[in-house]
Protein backbone atom coordinates (compact mmCIF):
# COMPACT_ATOMS: atom_id res chain seq x y z
CA UNK A 1 0.00 0.00 0.00
CA UNK A 2 2.67 2.69 0.95
CA UNK A 3 4.67 1.65 -2.43
CA UNK A 4 1.40 2.32 -4.49
CA UNK A 5 1.16 5.82 -2.66
CA UNK A 6 4.78 6.82 -3.50
CA UNK A 7 4.10 5.36 -7.02
CA UNK A 8 1.02 7.82 -7.72
CA UNK A 9 2.97 10.55 -5.52
CA UNK A 10 5.35 10.24 -8.16
CA UNK A 11 3.30 10.09 -11.33
CA UNK A 12 1.64 13.60 -10.21
CA UNK A 13 4.69 15.32 -9.39
CA UNK A 14 5.57 14.26 -12.99
CA UNK A 15 2.68 15.38 -14.09
CA UNK A 16 2.76 19.00 -12.85
CA UNK A 17 6.45 19.22 -13.98
CA UNK A 18 5.63 18.18 -17.74
CA UNK A 19 2.22 20.43 -17.34
CA UNK A 20 4.22 23.60 -16.43
CA UNK A 21 7.23 23.11 -18.85
CA UNK A 22 4.50 22.85 -21.48
CA UNK A 23 1.33 25.21 -22.92
CA UNK A 24 -0.86 25.68 -25.66
CA UNK A 25 -2.96 28.44 -26.22
CA UNK A 26 -6.31 29.20 -28.28
CA UNK A 27 -6.83 32.57 -29.66
CA UNK A 28 -8.31 34.73 -32.37
CA UNK A 29 -10.18 37.76 -33.67
CA UNK A 30 -13.94 38.64 -34.92
CA UNK A 31 -14.15 41.47 -37.19
CA UNK A 32 -17.70 42.65 -38.77
CA UNK A 33 -19.56 45.50 -39.63
CA UNK A 34 -21.32 47.77 -42.03
CA UNK A 35 -19.57 48.81 -45.27
CA UNK A 36 -20.87 51.61 -47.92
CA UNK A 37 -18.89 52.46 -50.82
CA UNK A 38 -19.99 54.19 -54.32
CA UNK A 39 -18.12 54.29 -57.67
CA UNK A 40 -18.62 50.24 -57.48
CA UNK A 41 -18.55 49.01 -61.59
CA UNK A 42 -21.63 46.56 -62.48
CA UNK A 43 -22.20 44.39 -65.33
CA UNK A 44 -21.34 40.52 -65.79
CA UNK A 45 -18.82 39.28 -63.61
CA UNK A 46 -15.55 38.26 -66.01
CA UNK A 47 -16.44 40.96 -68.50
CA UNK A 48 -15.63 45.11 -68.34
CA UNK A 49 -17.88 47.01 -66.58
CA UNK A 50 -20.88 48.72 -68.37
CA UNK A 51 -22.10 51.04 -65.57
CA UNK A 52 -21.34 52.06 -61.94
CA UNK A 53 -23.69 52.30 -58.61
CA UNK A 54 -22.96 51.89 -54.95
CA UNK A 55 -23.43 49.22 -52.49
CA UNK A 56 -24.56 48.57 -48.73
CA UNK A 57 -23.34 45.42 -47.23
CA UNK A 58 -22.26 43.71 -44.25
CA UNK A 59 -18.72 42.84 -44.16
CA UNK A 60 -15.98 40.97 -41.88
CA UNK A 61 -12.13 41.91 -42.07
CA UNK A 62 -12.17 45.51 -43.20
CA UNK A 63 -10.76 46.45 -40.07
CA UNK A 64 -8.90 43.69 -39.36
CA UNK A 65 -8.35 40.14 -40.47
CA UNK A 66 -10.97 37.43 -38.80
CA UNK A 67 -9.18 34.45 -37.65
CA UNK A 68 -8.44 32.07 -35.25
CA UNK A 69 -5.68 30.12 -34.30
CA UNK A 70 -3.24 27.93 -31.61
CA UNK A 71 0.08 28.02 -30.10
CA UNK A 72 2.64 26.23 -27.71
CA UNK A 73 5.34 25.96 -26.54
CA UNK A 74 7.45 23.21 -24.73
CA UNK A 75 10.53 23.43 -22.73
CA UNK A 76 13.08 21.53 -23.84
CA UNK A 77 15.63 22.41 -21.32
CA UNK A 78 18.83 24.36 -21.39
CA UNK A 79 16.94 27.89 -22.49
CA UNK A 80 15.46 26.08 -25.42
CA UNK A 81 11.55 25.72 -26.48
CA UNK A 82 9.84 23.65 -29.61
CA UNK A 83 7.13 26.00 -30.94
CA UNK A 84 4.16 25.84 -32.78
CA UNK A 85 1.71 28.35 -34.00
CA UNK A 86 -1.53 27.20 -36.47
CA UNK A 87 -3.86 29.84 -37.88
CA UNK A 88 -6.55 30.14 -40.04
CA UNK A 89 -8.92 33.28 -40.79
CA UNK A 90 -12.63 32.86 -41.53
CA UNK A 91 -15.55 35.12 -42.71
CA UNK A 92 -17.41 36.54 -39.62
CA UNK A 93 -20.79 37.55 -41.16
CA UNK A 94 -21.00 33.77 -42.90
CA UNK A 95 -18.96 31.52 -40.91
CA UNK A 96 -17.31 30.63 -44.02
CA UNK A 97 -13.50 29.52 -43.59
CA UNK A 98 -10.49 29.64 -46.04
CA UNK A 99 -10.40 28.45 -49.43
CA UNK A 100 -7.65 26.40 -51.27
CA UNK A 101 -5.35 27.69 -48.51
CA UNK A 102 -6.32 25.03 -46.25
CA UNK A 103 -7.49 25.37 -42.88
CA UNK A 104 -4.77 26.92 -41.52
CA UNK A 105 -4.22 29.17 -44.43
CA UNK A 106 -1.92 31.96 -42.35
CA UNK A 107 0.32 29.69 -40.35
CA UNK A 108 0.98 26.00 -39.83
CA UNK A 109 4.87 26.15 -38.16
CA UNK A 110 7.18 24.19 -35.93
CA UNK A 111 10.47 25.32 -35.05
CA UNK A 112 12.44 25.74 -31.92
CA UNK A 113 13.03 28.93 -30.03
CA UNK A 114 16.11 30.71 -27.98
CA UNK A 115 15.83 33.76 -26.14
CA UNK A 116 19.83 34.01 -26.58
CA UNK A 117 19.43 32.63 -30.28
CA UNK A 118 16.23 33.62 -31.72
CA UNK A 119 13.60 31.18 -33.06
CA UNK A 120 13.79 29.02 -36.30
CA UNK A 121 10.59 27.99 -37.68
CA UNK A 122 9.69 25.57 -40.82
CA UNK A 123 5.62 25.53 -42.15
CA UNK A 124 3.58 28.18 -43.97
CA UNK A 125 3.64 31.96 -42.48
CA UNK A 126 2.38 35.39 -43.56
CA UNK A 127 4.81 36.42 -46.20
CA UNK A 128 7.45 38.69 -45.25
CA UNK A 129 5.74 41.64 -46.80
CA UNK A 130 3.24 41.58 -43.90
CA UNK A 131 5.83 43.19 -42.19
CA UNK A 132 4.67 46.45 -43.19
CA UNK A 133 2.04 46.66 -41.19
CA UNK A 134 4.39 47.79 -37.84
CA UNK A 135 4.19 51.19 -39.79
CA UNK A 136 1.02 51.18 -41.40
CA UNK A 137 -1.25 53.86 -39.69
CA UNK A 138 -4.49 51.88 -40.29
CA UNK A 139 -2.68 48.51 -39.26
CA UNK A 140 -2.98 46.74 -43.25
CA UNK A 141 -6.73 47.29 -42.77
CA UNK A 142 -8.90 46.46 -45.69
CA UNK A 143 -8.56 50.10 -47.31
CA UNK A 144 -4.62 50.87 -46.46
CA UNK A 145 -1.23 49.85 -47.55
CA UNK A 146 -1.87 46.96 -50.10
CA UNK A 147 -4.91 48.54 -51.26
CA UNK A 148 -2.88 50.55 -54.30
CA UNK A 149 -0.12 47.43 -54.64
CA UNK A 150 -3.24 44.88 -55.38
CA UNK A 151 -2.64 43.08 -52.41
CA UNK A 152 1.28 42.91 -52.72
CA UNK A 153 2.09 43.44 -49.23
CA UNK A 154 -0.08 41.04 -47.71
CA UNK A 155 0.43 37.57 -49.08
CA UNK A 156 1.10 33.84 -47.24
CA UNK A 157 3.62 31.81 -48.50
CA UNK A 158 4.33 27.61 -48.15
CA UNK A 159 7.27 25.83 -47.69
CA UNK A 160 8.84 28.51 -45.28
CA UNK A 161 12.29 28.01 -43.67
CA UNK A 162 12.32 31.50 -41.25
CA UNK A 163 14.63 33.08 -38.62
CA UNK A 164 14.08 35.86 -36.26
CA UNK A 165 17.06 36.94 -34.22
CA UNK A 166 16.63 38.24 -30.70
CA UNK A 167 16.90 42.20 -30.26
CA UNK A 168 20.32 43.58 -29.47
CA UNK A 169 20.87 46.66 -28.92
CA UNK A 170 17.50 47.73 -30.60
CA UNK A 171 18.48 45.75 -33.76
CA UNK A 172 17.14 42.93 -35.00
CA UNK A 173 16.92 40.82 -38.09
CA UNK A 174 13.84 38.81 -39.73
CA UNK A 175 14.63 36.65 -42.77
CA UNK A 176 12.43 34.49 -44.71
CA UNK A 177 13.37 31.75 -47.31
CA UNK A 178 10.11 29.46 -49.39
CA UNK A 179 11.15 26.71 -51.14
CA UNK A 180 9.11 26.44 -54.59
CA UNK A 181 8.92 22.71 -54.26
CA UNK A 182 9.27 22.41 -58.10
CA UNK A 183 12.15 20.53 -60.12
CA UNK A 184 13.62 23.97 -60.94
CA UNK A 185 14.71 26.13 -58.48
CA UNK A 186 12.86 29.06 -59.55
CA UNK A 187 9.60 27.56 -60.09
CA UNK A 188 8.27 25.90 -63.89
CA UNK A 189 4.89 25.56 -63.31
CA UNK A 190 4.60 22.35 -61.81
CA UNK A 191 3.57 23.94 -58.03
CA UNK A 192 1.56 26.52 -57.46
CA UNK A 193 3.92 28.43 -56.03
CA UNK A 194 8.00 30.00 -57.14
CA UNK A 195 10.23 30.83 -55.21
CA UNK A 196 9.76 33.35 -52.42
CA UNK A 197 12.53 34.96 -49.88
CA UNK A 198 13.14 38.30 -48.49
CA UNK A 199 14.92 40.08 -45.45
CA UNK A 200 14.60 43.08 -42.67
CA UNK A 201 16.72 44.92 -40.39
CA UNK A 202 14.91 46.67 -37.34
CA UNK A 203 15.80 49.70 -35.21
CA UNK A 204 13.94 50.45 -32.26
CA UNK A 205 14.27 52.91 -29.34
CA UNK A 206 11.71 53.95 -27.45
CA UNK A 207 11.70 57.77 -29.40
CA UNK A 208 11.60 55.96 -32.91
CA UNK A 209 11.45 52.97 -35.44
CA UNK A 210 12.94 52.16 -38.42
CA UNK A 211 12.86 49.23 -40.69
CA UNK A 212 14.63 48.48 -43.76
CA UNK A 213 13.20 45.15 -46.43
CA UNK A 214 13.74 43.28 -49.27
CA UNK A 215 11.47 40.57 -50.94
CA UNK A 216 10.73 38.96 -54.15
CA UNK A 217 7.78 36.78 -55.33
CA UNK A 218 8.71 34.77 -58.57
CA UNK A 219 6.21 33.42 -61.23
CA UNK A 220 5.42 29.85 -60.26
CA UNK A 221 4.72 29.33 -64.09
CA UNK A 222 9.19 30.43 -65.13
CA UNK A 223 10.69 31.44 -61.70
CA UNK A 224 10.97 35.30 -63.26
CA UNK A 225 10.07 38.38 -61.63
CA UNK A 226 6.57 39.54 -63.54
CA UNK A 227 4.20 37.46 -65.42
CA UNK A 228 1.90 37.74 -68.83
CA UNK A 229 -0.46 40.31 -67.89
CA UNK A 230 -2.71 39.39 -71.41
CA UNK A 231 -2.71 36.38 -74.09
CA UNK A 232 -4.73 36.42 -77.53
CA UNK A 233 -7.24 33.23 -77.59
CA UNK A 234 -8.79 33.91 -81.39
CA UNK A 235 -9.37 37.03 -81.02
CA UNK A 236 -10.42 37.64 -77.57
CA UNK A 237 -8.26 38.93 -75.18
CA UNK A 238 -7.92 37.05 -72.08
CA UNK A 239 -6.42 38.61 -68.71
CA UNK A 240 -4.23 36.05 -67.51
CA UNK A 241 -2.43 37.24 -64.37
CA UNK A 242 -1.62 40.01 -61.87
CA UNK A 243 1.57 41.05 -63.11
CA UNK A 244 3.93 43.58 -61.15
CA UNK A 245 1.36 43.23 -58.58
CA UNK A 246 1.82 39.39 -58.06
CA UNK A 247 5.29 38.70 -59.17
CA UNK A 248 8.05 41.09 -58.45
CA UNK A 249 10.94 42.80 -56.22
CA UNK A 250 9.62 45.10 -53.21
CA UNK A 251 12.96 47.65 -52.11
CA UNK A 252 11.03 49.21 -48.49
CA UNK A 253 11.89 51.71 -45.95
CA UNK A 254 9.75 52.59 -42.98
CA UNK A 255 9.87 54.51 -39.82
CA UNK A 256 7.99 55.34 -36.51
CA UNK A 257 8.35 58.33 -34.23
CA UNK A 258 6.65 58.07 -31.19
CA UNK A 259 5.54 61.61 -29.59
CA UNK A 260 3.73 61.50 -26.07
CA UNK A 261 0.27 60.72 -26.95
CA UNK A 262 1.16 60.67 -31.14
CA UNK A 263 2.27 58.15 -33.45
CA UNK A 264 3.73 59.35 -37.16
CA UNK A 265 4.50 56.78 -40.01
CA UNK A 266 6.02 56.67 -43.34
CA UNK A 267 7.15 54.39 -45.26
CA UNK A 268 8.37 53.98 -49.39
CA UNK A 269 8.34 51.06 -51.25
CA UNK A 270 10.19 50.85 -54.30
CA UNK A 271 8.20 47.21 -56.61
CA UNK A 272 10.44 46.19 -59.80
CA UNK A 273 9.64 43.38 -62.20
CA UNK A 274 11.60 42.21 -64.96
CA UNK A 275 10.69 39.53 -68.43
CA UNK A 276 6.95 41.14 -68.41
CA UNK A 277 5.37 40.35 -71.89
CA UNK A 278 1.78 40.53 -73.28
CA UNK A 279 1.50 44.13 -72.02
CA UNK A 280 -0.92 46.70 -72.71
CA UNK A 281 -0.93 50.87 -72.06
CA UNK A 282 -1.32 51.25 -68.65
CA UNK A 283 -0.60 47.92 -67.21
CA UNK A 284 3.11 48.99 -65.05
CA UNK A 285 6.28 46.77 -64.82
CA UNK A 286 7.12 49.10 -62.07
CA UNK A 287 5.79 50.92 -58.65
CA UNK A 288 6.57 53.43 -56.34
CA UNK A 289 4.39 53.55 -53.34
CA UNK A 290 4.40 55.46 -49.97
CA UNK A 291 2.34 56.78 -47.38
CA UNK A 292 2.30 58.72 -44.00
CA UNK A 293 -0.09 59.25 -40.95
CA UNK A 294 -0.58 60.17 -37.48
CA UNK A 295 -2.24 57.94 -34.94
CA UNK A 296 -3.81 60.56 -31.51
CA UNK A 297 -4.26 58.07 -28.63
CA UNK A 298 -6.50 61.08 -27.34
CA UNK A 299 -7.53 58.74 -24.05
CA UNK A 300 -6.57 55.19 -22.64
CA UNK A 301 -9.58 53.79 -24.95
CA UNK A 302 -9.71 56.29 -28.16
CA UNK A 303 -7.59 56.73 -30.70
CA UNK A 304 -8.20 58.63 -33.87
CA UNK A 305 -5.98 58.26 -37.55
CA UNK A 306 -5.29 60.19 -40.58
CA UNK A 307 -3.25 58.69 -43.48
CA UNK A 308 -2.48 59.31 -46.72
CA UNK A 309 -1.34 56.31 -49.34
CA UNK A 310 -0.12 56.99 -53.18
CA UNK A 311 1.35 55.31 -55.82
CA UNK A 312 2.30 55.80 -59.57
CA UNK A 313 3.31 53.64 -62.25
CA UNK A 314 4.87 53.41 -65.32
CA UNK A 315 3.72 52.56 -68.76
CA UNK A 316 0.67 54.66 -68.46
CA UNK A 317 -0.08 52.92 -65.67
CA UNK A 318 -1.06 56.77 -63.76
CA UNK A 319 -1.33 57.23 -60.27
CA UNK A 320 -3.52 57.05 -57.41
CA UNK A 321 -3.72 58.74 -53.89
CA UNK A 322 -6.00 57.48 -50.87
CA UNK A 323 -7.33 59.43 -48.29
CA UNK A 324 -8.32 58.18 -44.99
CA UNK A 325 -9.22 59.13 -41.72
CA UNK A 326 -10.74 56.87 -39.34
CA UNK A 327 -10.62 55.51 -35.17
CA UNK A 328 -11.20 52.83 -33.05
CA UNK A 329 -12.74 52.81 -29.47
CA UNK A 330 -12.24 50.33 -26.43
CA UNK A 331 -15.13 49.15 -24.90
CA UNK A 332 -12.99 46.77 -22.80
CA UNK A 333 -9.44 44.85 -22.60
CA UNK A 334 -10.46 42.90 -25.90
CA UNK A 335 -13.14 44.61 -27.94
CA UNK A 336 -13.39 48.07 -29.69
CA UNK A 337 -15.97 49.60 -31.95
CA UNK A 338 -14.08 51.11 -34.91
CA UNK A 339 -14.97 53.44 -38.12
CA UNK A 340 -12.94 54.30 -41.11
CA UNK A 341 -14.03 57.05 -43.76
CA UNK A 342 -11.86 56.98 -47.34
CA UNK A 343 -11.77 57.73 -50.91
CA UNK A 344 -9.50 56.98 -53.69
CA UNK A 345 -8.67 59.49 -56.91
CA UNK A 346 -6.99 58.10 -59.61
CA UNK A 347 -5.09 60.22 -62.30
CA UNK A 348 -7.21 59.61 -65.82
CA UNK A 349 -5.27 56.27 -66.55
CA UNK A 350 -5.67 54.80 -63.19
CA UNK A 351 -7.89 52.52 -61.99
CA UNK A 352 -7.62 51.87 -58.30
CA UNK A 353 -10.18 50.84 -55.44
CA UNK A 354 -10.57 51.36 -52.08
CA UNK A 355 -10.12 47.26 -51.71
CA UNK A 356 -6.95 45.29 -52.44
CA UNK A 357 -8.11 44.04 -55.90
CA UNK A 358 -6.68 42.42 -58.71
CA UNK A 359 -5.60 43.88 -61.99
CA UNK A 360 -8.45 45.20 -64.77
CA UNK A 361 -12.23 46.50 -65.65
CA UNK A 362 -14.45 43.53 -65.02
CA UNK A 363 -17.08 44.24 -62.86
CA UNK A 364 -15.83 41.66 -60.48
CA UNK A 365 -12.67 43.42 -59.37
CA UNK A 366 -14.80 46.07 -57.78
CA UNK A 367 -12.24 48.78 -59.55
CA UNK A 368 -13.47 51.80 -60.26
CA UNK A 369 -13.71 53.17 -64.15
CA UNK A 370 -10.23 54.51 -64.81
CA UNK A 371 -10.01 58.28 -64.03
CA UNK A 372 -12.92 57.87 -61.58
CA UNK A 373 -12.80 57.68 -58.43
CA UNK A 374 -14.60 55.50 -55.00
CA UNK A 375 -15.27 56.63 -51.27
CA UNK A 376 -16.68 54.42 -48.63
CA UNK A 377 -17.22 54.22 -45.22
CA UNK A 378 -17.00 51.31 -42.93
CA UNK A 379 -18.23 50.92 -39.12
CA UNK A 380 -17.58 47.74 -37.32
CA UNK A 381 -17.25 45.57 -33.94
CA UNK A 382 -13.58 43.30 -33.62
CA UNK A 383 -13.55 41.14 -30.27
CA UNK A 384 -10.06 39.78 -29.57
CA UNK A 385 -10.12 36.43 -27.37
Amino acid sequence: MKKALLASAALLAFSTVAHAQSSVTLYGHLDAGLEFMNGVPTGPADAPATGNSHHFKAESGDWGTSLWGMKGAEDLGGGYKAVFQLEGSFNTMTGAGPGGGGLFNRWATVGVASNQYGTLLLGRELYIANQVWDFDPFGQSNWSSASLVRGRNWPQSSNNISYQSPKIAGLDFYGQYSLSNATNWNGNGTTTQGREGGAAITYTSPLFQIRGMYDEIRNPANGSLGGVYNRVDGSVLINNGNGVYAYSREYTAMFNLFLGQFKVNGAYQAIRSSGMSGLLPGQPTTLDHEWGGVTWQATPAAALIAAVYHVNGNNGAGNATIYTVGGSYNLSKHTLLDLQVATVQNSKTANYGLNANNYGTAASTDNPFPGHSQTGVYAGIQHSF
